[in-house]
């Protein structure tokens, strides 16, 4: 008999996975945290009746897909400006990460290729998955996410330094880091 990993094993495990999702179809970390939070609170709830097979990972970024949908109905509905900016919450991200030019190129993707790429790429969902949560076919999953990583390497080569020094746009170590089809370093 198969038996579960307790749920904070989980949490640990996938939490960066479906905090980078969250950060990526959101595009504020704030959003994300709150996301992020709203995911693992559902997933506390309903863990007890997953089955002990089940890909636990995909399951996670799926709710997480639908928390990210109900924060940007809640931000649609309550936009309430204010004098003065508070305090930027605590990140899950590498300092200063959240800031970087790879996090405003995703951020202007149109939404279908912003989500294809979160939940291909950060995610590590199937293009069938992906087909299922944006609504589609899973070519047209696969196209939005190809559309998505050109549109983002696009971006990033015109953010890098013109002068040859410094490191590419979004990545601190001066390695160029590229995406192979299974979303892996390469």
């Amino acid at each position: 008999m198969d038996t579960k990993e307790p749920f904070e094993t989980q949490v640990t495990r996938h939490g960066p996975v479906v905090w980078r999702v969250c950060r990526a179809v959101l595009s504020t970390s704030a959003d994300a945290e709150d996301a992020w939070s709203e995911t693992f609170l559902a997933a506390l709830r309903a863990y007890p009746d997953l089955p002990a097979t089940a890909n636990v990972q995909a399951w996670l970024v799926t709710i997480a897909h639908r928390k990210a949908v109900d924060v940007l109905r809640a931000r649609c509905r309550a936009a309430v400006p204010v004098a003065t900016l508070p305090e930027p919450p605590a990140h899950r991200d590498a300092p200063h990460e959240h800031d970087s030019p790879l996090w405003a190129a995703v951020a202007a993707l149109p939404p279908k290729q912003r989500h294809a790429v979160a939940y291909r790429y950060l995610g590590g969902l199937p293009y069938r998955q992906i087909a299922e949560l944006l609504g589609g076919t899973p070519e047209a999953a696969r196209r939005a996410a190809s559309d998505g990583v050109a549109a983002l390497r696009k971006a990033l080569i015109t953010t890098a330094p013109a002068n040859g020094t410094g490191t590419r746009a979004g990545n601190r170590t001066g390695h160029h880091t590229q995406l192979d089809r299974t979303g892996e370093d390469r």
